[in-house]
């Protein structure tokens, strides 16, 4: 089972992954947690340069769209199927729907060209369920003001 948790930053996707993985755990499951971007030694490079690590960048909304869809697709090949295949239950701290509403609303991209992108990055996976998670903005912002946090969490 491949289970993703979206919700504007602040909202609690780690804390209520880091929950339900404890439940499933508890119950004799194999569960694995991921966050994108990240997750292999590629999508970490790719997590570096999106936070401007190193010295920071101006990236387009395509190329970040793009960037967002690499790391995607090495996570998807590299350790999602795999522990899929194994019968592991996944929880992703984001996936593609993030693309969509922040490339996509946030940044006015064509959802229909993100869609084709993202199908052709995760060679069509879909999570079996999706969690969103809201919150009026300004508790959201409340909650992550000066936790150090990043732009992904």
């Amino acid at each position: 089972m491949f289970i993703t948790f979206e919700g504007p930053d602040g909202s609690g996707k780690s804390t209520q992954i880091a929950l339900l993985a404890e439940q499933l755990r508890a119950a004799g499951r194999e569960v694995l947690t991921v966050r994108e971007p990240g997750g292999t030694p590629a999508g970490e490079r790719i997590r570096a340069l999106l936070l401007g690590e190193g010295g920071a960048v101006e990236i387009n909304p395509r190329a970040d769209a793009l960037l967002f869809n690499a790391s995607r697709s090495q996570l998807v090949t590299e350790v999602i199927r795999p522990a899929l295949a194994r019968g592991v239950i996944v929880i992703a701290d984001r996936f593609a729907d993030s693309t969509l509403a922040y490339q996509g609303y946030g940044s006015g991209l064509p959802l229909e060209e993100l869609r084709a992108a993202i199908s052709f990055a995760t060679a069509g996976l879909t999570p079996d369920l999706t969690v969103l998670l809201d919150l009026p903005a300004e508790e959201g912002l409340a909650r992550k003001s000066g936790d150090g946090r990043t732009r992904f969490e």
